[in-house]
């Protein structure tokens, strides 16, 4: 099962005896232990039993998980790298009774419930122990959301919050939170709380909710530049400021941006489409939707002058020539005031 499946399942209090958790997406399994643990335990930590299976051979995790809870109804066996559901299994000190395994997942206790978890992209699905759980546990895939699946996981998760998703807002989610599931979670359940039951998040809620990140910062700051708004964007390099962000690393962040623009234009040029694009740079398709937005707002002379700045203002910095944050602010001068193509004309070349 995915793992908002298993959510949903634990949120009813359909709990298995045996849980089996693989996958390389560490968020998940996180979560699933946490929502394992409110769920069985309710903060009674004296019947968690928490093991490393690279330590603990698999035998003595069970006589654990068969011996009754000193207090409450139930305990929670929580057994960690399941080296024995990989294909080529790590060497130990010690050798795991896969038979004890699959004779408990044939008759397991009502007072316990094992979590196996296996950090691992793929299991051994040839292996015994391996379909005995498929079988007689359940199993919840972890492993890290593919691009083309991040908006349809958006949606069941807003769907789970009771609330509705603009469409113009999935990509701001994209683009900002896509590489932190923790935190997209995090601030998908601030807007439904701020739109209530049954509410809308628009794009405008979320521009204006949403925990600003270098990445969204870095976008707003091509904008600036893009419209020539000086006063802008050293607003927002200040706000950058507030967030610790060094002026050398913000130099990192535009380049990366008009970097993109740049590649996106020359590629456009030769007749590349919008997915051909995304393999050739191996960036986020979010990115490559916007580049192709704002490519149109530049020249090749342009952009080779930004990228000229951006060089120098890097180089100043690092040699210690000028102080850093006022090479970056002079660099915001150059940019906005110096030589930038804004119109469809100047960009036609």
């Amino acid at each position: 099962m995915s793992y908002l499946e298993a959510v949903k399942q634990i949120k009813k209090n359909q709990i298995s005896s045996v849980f089996l958790l693989y996958g390389n997406e560490p968020y998940f399994i996180q979560s699933l232990k946490t929502r394992l643990m409110e769920a069985i335990l309710d903060d009674d930590k004296d019947n968690l039993s928490s093991y490393d299976l690279e330590e603990t051979s698999i035998q003595d995790v069970i006589a654990d998980t068969e011996t009754f809870p000193l207090f409450g109804e139930r305990k929670l066996i929580i057994a960690t790298n399941a080296v024995f559901l990989k294909a080529k299994p790590d060497k130990l000190s010690f050798e795991h009774d896969l038979e004890s395994l699959q004779r408990y997942l044939s008759a397991p206790v009502d007072f316990s419930v094992l979590v196996l978890i296996a950090p691992y992209e793929k299991i051994d699905e040839r292996k015994k122990v391996t379909k005995q759980l498929k079988k007689q546990a359940s199993v919840v895939a972890c492993n890290a959301i593919k691009e083309y699946e991040l908006k349809k996981w958006i949606s069941q998760l807003a769907d789970q919050l009771h609330v509705t998703i603009g469409d113009d807002v999935y990509d701001l989610l994209e683009s900002e939170l896509s590489t932190n599931l923790h935190l997209l979670e995090s601030e998908l359940k601030k807007l439904a709380m701020y739109v209530g039951e049954n509410g809308e998040i628009t794009r405008e809620i979320a521009e204006a909710l949403l925990s600003h990140t270098t990445t969204n910062s870095s976008l707003k700051l091509v904008d600036a530049v893009m419209n020539r708004d000086l006063h802008k964007a050293i607003t927002i390099y200040k706000d950058l400021e507030k967030m610790k962000e060094e002026p050398i690393a913000l130099i990192g962040l535009l380049a990366f941006q008009f970097r993109t623009i740049f590649r996106v234009k020359l590629l456009k040029q030769k007749g590349y489409s919008q997915s051909h694009m995304q393999k050739q740079l191996g960036v986020h398709p979010y990115v490559i939707k916007i580049a192709m937005q704002r490519e149109k707002q530049f020249s090749i002379d342009t952009l080779e002058y930004i990228m000229d700045q951006l060089a120098d203002a890097d180089a100043a910095m690092k040699q210690g020539s000028m102080e850093k944050e006022l090479a970056f602010e002079i660099l915001l001068y150059h940019l906005t005031k110096g030589k930038i193509a804004r119109t469809k004309a100047q960009a036609s070349d």
